[in-house]
């Protein structure tokens, strides 16, 4: 069976929001360079997403100014909708991150253009805000989105890290809005970055 075999519902609304429910269920397919705690293989965005979905539930006490989590939590689960269609790049590659940002603009354009009209303006309002990284929701989510990966690399002894070849610089650039925004955590980031140096996952 596939989306060959969709039978409509004789509402054109109605069937644009289903064939865009089965569209996202690509998010499974697309993964990431992330290797689950269990090192058993990598994980897939829509678990990215699930899971730094969560986290926003229970570490909004550390944020530097208040949150909507209802609006945190939709932002997480959006952001990584596009690359169902541009695919998903390594934080840390450079090559590979250059036209990243006009990749995804053509993606959003494709992907959020499938569903009723002001469904599809909600949900690319949540990517673009997620993008952008001004408002405090947004920086929040942001923080999440950086946590989950920073933490299953010190629990896979710093696996994307030293497949990259990852120095210190290039970490804390990578989580300057954690440092920014959520500061009491970023003294634990910190203490972990000084382990993945000396444990050699982490180059100084």
């Amino acid at each position: 069976m596939g989306m060959e075999h969709f039978l409509s519902s004789n509402d054109e609304r109605m069937d644009s929001q289903l064939l865009f429910t089965a569209q996202i269920d690509k998010m499974t397919a697309i993964l990431r360079r992330t290797l689950l705690i269990d090192k058993s293989r990598r994980e897939n965005d829509a678990e990215h997403s699930w899971h730094i979905a969560v986290m926003a539930m229970l570490f909004r006490e550390y944020a530097a100014e208040p949150v909507d989590i209802g609006r945190v939590v939709q932002m997480c689960v959006v952001h990584d909708l596009v690359e169902i269609i541009a695919g998903d790049t390594f934080a840390y590659d450079v090559e590979g991150n250059q036209g990243k940002e006009e990749r995804e603009k053509a993606a959003a354009d494709q992907l959020f253009a499938r569903l009723p009209r002001e469904q599809g303006q909600m949900l690319r309002a949540f990517w673009e805000e997620f993008d952008a990284m001004e408002t405090a929701d947004a920086k929040y989510a942001a923080c999440m989105d950086r946590l989950q990966p920073f933490l299953h690399n010190t629990l896979t002894d710093g696996h994307t890290w030293v497949e990259s070849g990852t120095n210190r610089a290039m970490v804390e650039k990578r989580m300057a809005v954690v440092k920014e925004f959520m500061p009491k955590v970023y003294g634990w980031v910190s203490d972990n970055l000084d382990h993945g140096i000396q444990a050699g996952w982490l180059k100084p």
